[in-house]
């Protein structure tokens, strides 16, 4: 009845004025797309209507952007604007001729709309007819378009752009006042030095001043050398400028910038951001191979260099089962955009938590009513949206029984499970970030946190869900010569586990493997097949409660560098405990790698043995002094204060160890060298020359697959057996060694100082698989990942929902037969209730 008299209203309307007259008054809202303006007419800002819903889609002929029926009328009120576009894609079967064949069939429309096809939808057994109209509200007047020779010509231009527009997701060419970057003159001539120079992935760090920030490849001779602080907002202290004006080395690379697309190149000659074509040959001669980078990217399923196991796609993805698909709320999956998995498991998981529900599904129609203007750009509003098209179930509908009917009649049942689309979210989330702004897989685990950046970022005066994920990490540093200590807290949103392949249970089985795969190699024959190293998930926990080396430790009690080691406990647990399995690493060669490893899962988590304790009894705290800041503006020859240097000597001291205090006490007086002689004199090099490192060496990551090396990395022999014949156990002296460096005698000193870690490794059994407490979790979500790196592959998540397992492999939501919780990546447990 409605639509009678909207029929009969637009009738009597047009009898009684033309088109022109009608828009008159609305002509100085009406406005043409401009270079760079985006349209948006496959999306509801608010919702993920497209033309293709019931209700078509009504663009904004202002704005442009793109509402659905539901949240068109809310625009209107906010905004005054009257005239919309609306469109309508009519989806419809092809007829079947008599020989079985489709017929094309259109009626008058046609196919005007430049949308990408629905890949539900893009068979040869289907057709698409277009519809477009102005509607003026709020009266809902309607004038079909096209139109032209009543339309005003501003109408019919403005229509006419807006139908024709391209995607707003696609990069726009540079319009703008923006410089482009040029080809650097030294390029193609560019010389490099044969000086056998090799830069590790990580770790780097002025040879001048020690700076890790802002550090440059010089492209020339290898230096690694930091910037100006001016240059690009970060810290430096201008020694890659001074190298240049000493060498004139022209290039130099930002080396945190590497990625397969290239990098940041300046030119000092030039002054400028440069473009080098020959990069990666530049980079290659200092072992940075982009190009293996690139090829590992390349390719969603597979790796040229280490090709996945079969199996392992099929465990983790559950192929081969017949898994039964699910429909409603909470059951609706998310389409790849191409590489975009990591994003989709993480929300799936996110928005399965009721804080994050609660606080923008829950509060989603005052996130709407008082969202910006542009809602496509407001954080909020697209969280509120992506929540409430995963949880309401409207966008998870099982087929109808008469299509499934039908289906099952032609011998083609398919999965009716369509999705959602996320294009609006990542455009916004990954806005500004060179990486999730790319097509590139990526890491879910550092979305993650990028997320829980995004999210804490724009709760300001509101509910802030991350905090479930937020909890303070204890930090105990302890220095090697004089046993004091140091206690300072941190705020941490996971727990990061790593793999300690020298425990796992299969370990023969694996050193058989690698010296049957040298075997193959030396004599060029095809490899065996590989075996995986299954790693107790006690020892995982073991290996994050042991003692680390601190780099560049500075003891305040000594006033000068010493060893020290760190030690983390929990100062408070959260909600949600994310834990990661720390399975990715860097090569030699800079390229991602991944260990293949199978991990045993507890389904219960007990972390009451992991509580910090804070100060503890006949422990004395270092004092709270700040390290002198040392910048030798020369390596080669450091500043020293000779004066206190003779000052010493004349006491007796080896002059080079005299040095030696006056440089590493940073020329703060002959008092504070004394003391550090005082500390040192015991160590075997005390007298040697003193010797200034020009970079530092860092600790080489673990390879990607188990080799004799990684799983023989234990302390010498010789060492365990001298400290376990004075009576301590085996694994407390293989732990006093790991953290001194293999050094007896200090080793001697820490398992005096640390006598509860001896049963440590028995306790650690007890936090998993336990009755419930106080600080116990239970497992309700996992993210797996299938790949050789985290460059390339793909991520699904299984969820724990009703009491059965599912499985959300994009747009697919299925019940779960054999969830792979030993193959995971990420796992998420949630706090049991203490009472």
């Amino acid at each position: 009845m409605k639509k009678i008299k909207q029929i009969i209203h637009n009738f009597l309307f047009c009898m009684a004025t033309d088109l022109g007259e009608l828009l008159v008054p609305y002509m100085p809202t009406i406005r043409v797309p401009r270079t760079g303006d985006r349209v948006f007419k496959s999306e509801c800002a608010f919702s993920y209507d497209s033309p293709e819903s019931e209700g078509g889609l009504y663009v904004c002929m202002n704005s442009f952007l793109g509402f659905g029926r539901e949240h068109v009328e809310r625009h209107y009120r906010k905004t005054g604007q009257s005239v919309y576009m609306h469109l309508k894609r009519h989806v419809k079967e092809k007829a079947t001729g008599a020989a079985g064949g489709a017929i094309p069939r259109r009626r008058n429309g046609k196919v005007f709309l430049d949308l990408e096809l629905n890949r539900d939808f893009n068979g040869d057994g289907y057709e698409y007819e277009d519809e477009a109209k102005l509607v003026i509200f709020p009266d809902h007047f309607e004038i079909p378009l096209p139109n032209i020779e009543e339309l005003p010509a501003l109408v019919t231009i403005a229509c006419d752009a807006v139908l024709n527009a391209p995607s707003p997701y696609k990069k726009q060419e540079s319009d703008s006042w923006e410089e482009e970057i040029q080809v650097s003159r030294h390029a193609r001539s560019l010389r490099q030095q044969e000086n056998g120079v090799r830069i590790p992935p990580s770790g780097w760090k002025c040879a001048k001043c020690e700076m890790r920030e802002n550090v440059w490849l010089n492209l020339t001779d290898g230096s690694v050398l930091c910037g100006k602080w001016f240059f690009d907002g970060s810290g430096g202290n201008g020694h890659a400028l001074e190298h240049y004006k000493e060498t004139n080395f022209p290039l130099a690379v930002k080396l945190d910038t590497i990625n397969p697309d290239g990098a940041d190149v300046y030119s000092f000659d030039e002054e400028e951001t440069v473009l080098d074509p020959h990069i990666s040959e530049h980079l290659l001669h200092f072992g940075i191979d982009m190009l293996q980078m690139q090829r590992t990217e390349s390719g969603h399923h597979t790796d040229n260099h280490v090709q996945p196991r079969v199996s392992d796609w099929e465990v983790i993805q559950e192929a081969g089962l017949k898994l039964k698909p699910v429909y409603g709320s909470g059951y609706t999956g998310i389409k790849n955009l191409g590489n975009s998995c990591y994003l989709s498991t993480t929300m799936q998981v996110l928005f399965s938590i009721p804080e994050f529900q609660r606080a923008y599904v829950g509060n989603l129609q005052r996130i709407f009513d008082y969202s910006p203007l542009d809602p496509t750009q407001d954080f909020n509003t697209q969280m509120a949206k992506l929540g409430r098209g995963l949880l309401s179930g409207q966008y998870s509908k099982p087929p109808m029984k008469s299509e499934l009917i039908e289906q099952v009649m032609k011998e083609e049942y398919k999965q009716q499970q369509r999705g959602i689309s996320p294009k609006m979210f990542k455009a916004l989330v990954s806005k500004g970030h060179p990486e999730f702004s790319s097509n590139r897989q990526q890491d879910a685990h550092e979305f993650l946190l990028h997320l829980i950046n995004l999210v804490e970022r724009n709760s300001s005066g509101s509910e802030n869900p991350s905090d479930v994920f937020r909890f303070l990490v204890e930090e105990r540093v302890q220095c090697c010569q004089t046993q004091n200590v140091r206690y300072s807290q941190r705020v941490d949103y996971l727990m990061q586990l790593p793999v300690p392949l020298e425990a796992a249970s299969n370990r023969e089985e694996l050193i058989a493997y690698e010296s049957k795969r040298k075997e193959a190699e030396e004599n060029m024959q095809p490899p065996p097949e590989p075996v995986r190293a299954r790693i107790p998930f006690t020892a995982c926990l073991q290996a994050f409660t042991e003692p680390e080396n601190v780099p560049d430790f500075w003891s305040s009690a000594l006033q000068a560098k010493s060893a020290g080691v760190k030690t983390s406990r929990f100062a408070s647990f959260p909600e949600y405990m994310v834990v990661q399995i720390k399975k990715f690493t860097f090569g030699l060669d800079w390229v991602p790698k991944k260990l293949d490893v199978s991990v045993d899962i507890p389904d219960f988590l007990d972390l009451n043995r992991l509580r910090a304790t804070g100060l503890q009894a006949g422990e004395e705290e270092l004092p709270d002094l700040t390290p002198p800041i040392v910048i030798p503006e020369d390596t080669r020859a450091p500043e020293i204060d000779e004066s206190s240097v003779m000052q010493l000597a004349e006491m007796g001291f080896p002059l080079e160890a005299c040095r030696k205090a006056v440089y590493y006490t940073g020329n703060m007086g002959a008092e504070m060298a004394f003391n550090w002689i005082i500390a040192h004199m015991e160590e075997p090099d005390f007298a040697e020359p003193l010797a200034v490192p020009t970079y530092m060496e860092p600790d080489l990551p673990s390879p990607s697959l188990p080799s004799t090396s990684a799983l023989d990395s234990q302390p010498p022999e010789e060492s365990i057996s001298i400290l376990t014949s004075m009576g301590f156990p085996r694994h407390h002296t293989i732990q006093a060694l790991k953290a001194t460096n293999n050094n007896l005698e200090r080793a001697l000193d820490w398992i005096f100082t640390h006598p509860d870690c001896e049963d440590e490794s028995e306790a650690m059994s007890d936090t998993a698989d336990t009755e419930p407490n106080d600080n116990s979790y239970e497992l309700f979500a996992f993210i797996s990942h299938m790949g050789a790196s985290t460059m390339s592959g793909h991520y699904v998540c299984h969820m724990k929902k009703e009491g059965r397992w599912l499985i959300y492999n994009d747009h697919k939501v299925c019940l779960s037969e054999r969830p792979p919780k030993d193959l995971g990546y990420m796992y998420f447990y949630r706090r049991l209730s203490s009472c």
